[in-house]
């Protein structure tokens, strides 16, 4: 049952976002992207799918793995062990979705505000976050001038 979830919850997780990337490349402007963007809903949905995954990959060795040097930092053998289950990997997916999905909403709102091309910026969010990000700040420095408002993303 847990790898079937895990791939069901994969899928689901991907195609939920799926169509809020879809309204801010391509309708931008629209009310509906507009209105879709303001949402929590996505984020409670999700929240909720990324917990219970969290909750049925949980073990006993979870925080050994977590925490295993002595500075209780995790190290990457431990990580990659914890990943190894389909379960925890589902959840890390999902919670990648989120933030990602997080992260594009304010470059396209942030994008609105200044009157600044997003689409490329949000397409890259989609699963290469931190580009994303990144081409947002530079579209914004090279489109906008330097003023005390236009710090910040």
């Amino acid at each position: 049952m847990g790898s079937q979830l895990a791939s069901t919850a994969f899928t689901a997780g991907t195609v939920a976002v799926l169509p809020f990337y879809t309204l801010m490349v391509l309708a931008p402007n629209s009310d509906l992207t507009k209105k879709s963007m303001e949402s929590s809903l996505p984020y409670v949905v999700l929240g909720i799918l990324y917990a219970y995954l969290l909750y049925l990959s949980w073990t006993p060795e979870t925080v050994r793995l977590i925490f295993a040097s002595k500075y209780l930092l995790p190290e990457l053998p431990g990580i990659a062990r914890m990943f190894s289950s389909e379960l925890t990997l589902a959840s890390a997916w999902i919670h990648l979705l989120v933030v990602d999905l997080f992260a594009a909403r304010h470059v396209f709102q942030d994008g609105l505000k200044n009157q600044i091309e997003t689409r490329h910026s949000v397409s890259f969010c989609l699963f290469f976050c931190p580009i994303g990000i990144l081409t947002h700040i530079i579209t914004k420095a090279i489109t906008k001038p330097a003023t005390k408002e236009g710090h910040g993303v």
